[in-house]
This record gives C-alpha cells, structure tokens and sequence, in this order.
C-alpha cells in the first residue's frame, strides 16, 4: 500500500508537472524561481505522501503544497529585491493556452498579479488552473463562502480597474 500511494504521487507530479510550473510562475515570475519552488513541492510532496489517507485528493492536496511554497519563496526573497538599475525585470513566461486569446489578455494578466495574494490565488486556481470552488476551497484551506466572497471582490477589483485602463486609453 506504501509504495502505492508513492507511485501515484509520482504519476500524478509528472502528467500534471506544467500546470505546476505554471502556478508556480503566476506567483514568482520568475522562471528559475519558479522551477525552484516547484522542486521543493515535489520533494515535500515525496516525502510526505505516506500521510495522504486519501488518493483522491491527490490533486489539492499537491496544488495546497505548491501555492504555500510559492508564498512561503516569496516572504523569504521579500527583502531581496534589486536596486539596480541596470538589472530588467523578466517578461512573464505566457505558455500557449494559458491566457485567453483575447487582445487584453495581457492586461488582465498584468491586474491578476497586482491583486493581494489571497485574492491572486482564487483567481488563479479557478480561471487557469481551473479548479472549481470547492476544490481552491480545500487547496486554501478556508470555507467556501470564504473563496467565494474573496473570488467575486477579486473580480469586481480587476472590472474596475479594466475599466479605468480602458478609459485612459481612450
């Protein structure tokens, strides 16, 4: 049973391993970052899938883990950010499918980054990883009403400043 619950972890990180890059990266921006914080997941994942009861949850259980080491990357490289003037930011990595193919996916991309982190996550989880709500639910480990609430402020933030990009552009 031990080595079954191993397999199946391992089976699920490499059909799935994309998508975990891509969460990744929706939170570091960086595409060394990224693959780091996903490398710690899955060696966290590795280590402590002998305390999954239940393979079915296989899925947030791994999403849960990915998305507190991307925070957990974040508050530590907090006070690491360069001064440097002739250091470039890196665009952000857009794989194909990802952002809808609409001209102002690029914009919106841009408004989910500057959205709080609690707010970042739902949207994330539910728009591109598309996870419904009971399962960022379990990811997050808060009520649903709680994921709910934070995913239609989150919403109503990112129309309103949509909004005001376009009405500057005009």
């Amino acid at each position: 049973m031990r080595q079954d619950i191993y397999d199946l972890t391992v089976a699920y990180i490499l059909e799935n391993q994309e998508k975990f890059y891509r969460l990744a990266y929706s939170y570091v921006q960086d595409r060394d970052s990224a693959l780091d914080v996903v490398q710690n997941s899955i060696c966290q994942a590795l280590e402590k899938c002998w305390g999954l009861r239940n393979p079915a949850a296989m899925k947030t259980w791994f999403y849960r883990i990915v998305v507190n080491e991307a925070l957990q990357y974040l508050r530590r490289h907090k006070k690491e950010i360069s001064t440097e003037p002739s250091e470039m930011r890196e665009e952000p990595y857009q794989e194909e499918g990802f952002l809808k193919a609409d001209a102002g996916s690029g914009e919106v991309y841009e408004q989910i980054q500057k959205l709080p982190p609690e707010m970042k996550t739902v949207v994330v989880l539910r728009f591109y990883e598309e996870l419904s709500l009971q399962e960022i639910s379990e990811v997050t480990k808060t009520n649903l009403s709680t994921v709910k609430s934070r995913l239609y402020a989150a919403l109503k933030k990112l129309e309103k400043s949509l909004e005001e990009i376009n009405y500057e552009k005009a």
